[in-house]
Order: C-alpha cells, then sequence, then structure tokens
C-alpha cells in the first residue's frame, strides 16, 4: 500500500528521532529502500516540517561521522573468533 510521501517523510524522521536510528535501521523497519529514505529526510522533509527536518539532520551528521567506528567494531565482531594457523 503506497502511502503519502509527506506523512511517510514525517514518521521516518520521528523513528530517526526517537530511536536516534541510522538510515539503514529506518529502511528496514519500513520496508523501502535506503534511498527512499534519503530522499524522504534530506530532500522532502525540509520542504514539509523545516523544524523537523534540523532535527533529524543533527542525528544524521553524527550517524555519518560515527560510520567508520561502527564498521570497525562490526569487523572486530565479525573475525573475534577467529584463529590464525
Amino acid at each position: 500500500m503506497q502511502t503519502n510521501m509527506e506523512e511517510r517523510a514525517r514518521r521516518l524522521a520521528e523513528y530517526v528521532i526517537e530511536h536516534r536510528g541510522t538510515v539503514r535501521a529506518a529502511a528496514r523497519r519500513f520496508g523501502v529502500s535506503k534511498s527512499t529514505v534519503h530522499k524522504d529526510l534530506r530532500e522532502r522533509l525540509p520542504e514539509y516540517d523545516p523544524a523537523l527536518y534540523r532535527q533529524v539532520r543533527v542525528i544524521l551528521e553524527e550517524n555519518k561521522a560515527e560510520r567508520h567506528i561502527r564498521g570497525g567494531l562490526a569487523t572486530r565482531r565479525k573475525y573475534a573468533g577467529a584463529r590464525r594457523p
């Protein structure tokens, strides 16, 4: 069922703010692509609700700044059980 883009953008923004979530987590939760989440939050939301966009932008910027750390931790967990011969 296709929803109103404005409503979807607001719901995505509220989810990201409430859970301090990532774009990937929001996409998984709402069953849309990461590209759709980016488009809704970066392009559509500022037109619909600039105040909400400013709140989301702060979280997205934090996530972007921290992504290299999360990636390193994921790699460490992946290879934690691996042993060298």
